[in-house]
């Protein structure tokens, strides 16, 4: 079909024979469509062929080819238009004869590069599907088929494919989601085929993290499906399989989670919840008794005092805030009261500390009954420092005479041991009050207020601070299996309704557990428990950091997680399976550590070139197709192929497709779609308001 014309280690010259296919070769033992961008071509030598794909074909102008034979040698030169190819060497196709049958073997790297003037030919399509087909030892799980490889089927090893990190990218729409699914279930299904009894596999692993709610109902008819939502949403009949409370119990967080949630200031804060932890692990706050609950609620009351006096302005020597302060204070009296004939060793001190308190508020305390109401309505003028200083110093007299556990040793902080998050708050308050967090005290109002509030939100609590009580062993049989794999291979985690405040951080507990439960039992077997773990919209998850932009700190949190296990889940069993629209925006340390790429379509020029440098540098030309593929086609290259391959996804039937189809606006409008209109569902829904 052609010569070599020029040979460069990253690129080879071919001029095509005048005579050579225009669109179709049938001269190739099947028709094939060729010339063609991304097409396979043979330059044989001494060893077998060199294999190259083609990355440019056009037309140039040429002196007029010398045909040996004919009389051509004396015409005047003149321009004549050649047909000209460009490959990217890719490999030796070698041969050898077994039994009676003649097996091509594809070996990575050029051995012996082709010289000028050397032949090029079309592969056969038994040489197509020893190029596109992967090892005997490889052809484990169907993905897909060639278009370009004489419709040959792309199989690939799920030893390679997630053992060392999958990355499938595209933009919306392209099949992304389809590919991933396609993956899981495909796996399974060969599996099962490849057992003797042709039952379900045992012991597989598939655990997705899915933020959009995508793959509520996609393996339903695998049977056995582990399905975790947030509770309290109202679900469409359609929608609804039956699904499991999503639980994540704060007690089960490390200390570096708990300070991301808790937005703990490393240097004030950051000591005083740790200590907090460690008690609480420890059971430090299982004593009860009037007198403990008198110290705490005495000690966080100090706290929000002192906070008080920290703000007076010097120059005016007079707490503005005058109104909430008198209302603090009428409050902290009502609660003391509570507490008289309680606790005999600390009544005279208890009855100093609510005297003090009154006549604190009484001379600045402001009555009277607007016309028309019946209620009085009561201010108060500015409190002075030295009036709050007074109560303070009452206040310390008190705590004097209370118990109060010593704040310092306890478990590591570390530990899922099971606790109370509840009671967390009450203990800093505590710890906020002692000697050894004097420096503490005044920065301990906010903390505080950050734990009562994020867990008292309706939306937080079920998931942080669930009411049923569930054990780590429970938890991780619900969420990564029995250790025999009998309740299912799948579980999917419906993230949807997670709040945003706290989604980062979910997934980062969630993936940590996983990750360091395997690095365990590996540690104890001997051997690796084999677990993937998919990550939808990894790259609002797996953020990039760029130095002039600011990340939460759960965002840095679940990057720092995800980072940790791509570089080191492979040697644990857990591989991750990432599906990205920007990979531009993920983080470069996930990315280099993942061996096999599945690239659909993507437009968007930095996340081009992002990808392009991903694959070696004479193969770069391959990608530049990426922005014109059409959907369910994309280019697998890595470990688990061994040839950068276009492949054509087999189809997923509607019912199995994750539910991420595009809105059908010209259906609605026309009325071909039906939808009712009604607000009232969706308010309930979201405001948790039923009545």
């Amino acid at each position: 079909m052609g010569t070599v014309e020029s040979v460069a280690p990253h690129e080879i010259r071919v001029s095509l024979d005048l005579d050579a296919p225009q669109a179709v070769a049938l001269n190739a033992g099947e028709p094939q469509r060729f010339p063609r961008i991304n097409g396979f071509v043979l330059i044989p030598n001494e060893i077998g062929s060199v294999v190259g794909i083609v990355t440019w074909l056009g037309v140039e102008r040429s002196p007029f080819p010398k045909r040996t034979g004919l009389r051509d040698f004396g015409l005047v030169d003149l321009p004549y238009p050649l047909r000209k190819l460009t490959l990217v060497p890719l490999g030796t196709l070698k041969s050898r004869v077994v039994g009676e049958t003649l097996v091509y073997e594809l070996q990575r790297g050029v051995a012996s590069f082709p010289s000028v003037g050397d032949p090029v030919s079309l592969p056969t399509a038994a040489q197509l599907r020893a190029l596109v087909e992967a090892r005997d030892v490889d052809r484990r799980v169907t993905i897909g088929h060639s278009p370009l490889g004489a419709d040959a089927r792309v199989s690939v090893d799920p030893d390679k494919l997630f053992g060392r990190h999958l990355a499938v990218l595209g933009n919306t729409g392209s099949g992304k989601s389809c590919s991933v699914a396609g993956l899981i279930r495909w796996s399974l299904e060969d599996a099962a085929a490849a057992r003797v009894d042709k039952s379900k596999p045992v012991n597989a692993r598939f655990i997705v993290l899915d933020p959009n709610g995508e793959y509520r109902r996609t393996f339903e008819d695998l049977g056995q499906v582990r399905l975790f939502e947030v509770v309290g949403g109202q679900i469409a009949e359609s929608e609804k399989p039956k699904a499991q409370p999503l639980r994540v119990p704060a007690w089960m967080w490390d200390s570096h989670e708990w300070a991301a949630f808790a937005q703990a200031a490393p240097a004030t804060q950051r000591p005083l919840l740790l200590q907090g932890l460690r008690n609480m692990r420890s059971g430090a706050i299982l004593e009860s008794g009037p007198a403990l609950r008198l110290a705490r609620m005495v000690g966080g009351h100090r706290v929000l005092l002192r906070d008080r006096v920290a703000s007076v302005p010097a120059y005016t020597g007079r707490y503005k805030g005058a109104k909430d302060c008198g209302i603090q204070l009428d409050a902290f009296a009502e609660g003391l009261e509570r507490y008289r004939g309680e606790i005999p060793a600390a009544e005279g001190e208890l009855d100093a500390l609510i005297g003090g308190i009154q006549s604190a508020t009484a001379s600045r305390r402001n009555e009277w009954t607007p016309p028309g109401e019946n209620r009085p309505v009561v201010s108060f003028d500015d409190f002075s420092e030295g009036a709050l200083e007074d109560v303070l110093v009452l206040i310390d007299k008190l705590l004097a005479t209370l118990p109060s556990p010593h704040p310092l040793g306890g478990s590591n902080e570390d530990a899922p041991i099971e606790f109370d998050p509840t009671e967390l708050a009450g203990h800093l308050e505590v710890l906020a009050g002692s000697a050894e967090f004097a420096q503490a005290a005044a920065w301990a109002g906010t903390l505080l207020l950050r734990v009562r509030s994020m867990l008292a939100d309706s939306r937080v609590g079920p998931i942080a601070a669930p009411p049923q009580d569930i054990t780590l062993a429970q938890w991780l049989e619900d969420y990564l299996g029995l250790p025999d794999g009998s309740n299912g291979s799948i579980a999917v985690l419906d993230l949807s309704l997670v709040p945003a405040e706290v989604l980062h951080l979910v997934i980062a507990v969630l993936s940590r557990l996983i990750f360091e439960a395997l690095q365990r039992y590996r540690r104890l077997n001997g051997v690796e428990l084999p677990t993937a773990l998919v990550l939808e919209e990894a790259h609002t998850f797996v953020q990039r950091y760029l130095p002039d932009e600011t990340i939460s700190l759960a965002g840095r949190q679940c990057r720092e997680t995800f980072e940790r296990i791509a570089r080191e889940g492979r040697k644990f069993g857990l591989g991750l399976v990432l599906s990205s629209q920007r990979p531009s925006e993920l983080s470069p340390t996930v990315l280099a550590q993942c061996n096999t790429f599945l690239l659909h379509r993507l437009v968007n020029d930095q996340d081009q070139q992002l990808v392009a440098r991903l694959v070696p540098d004479n193969l770069g030309g391959l990608l530049r197709e990426l922005p014109s593929m059409p959907s369910q086609q994309a280019i697998l290259l890595g470990w688990a192929t061994p040839v950068p391959v276009l492949v054509e996804m087999r189809h997923l039937p509607k019912e199995q497709r994750p539910h991420a189809a595009d809105p059908q606006f010209w259906g609605v409008w026309t009325g071909s779609e039906k939808r009712e209109a009604g607000w009232e569902p969706v308010i309930t829904d979201w405001t948790g308001d039923s009545g």
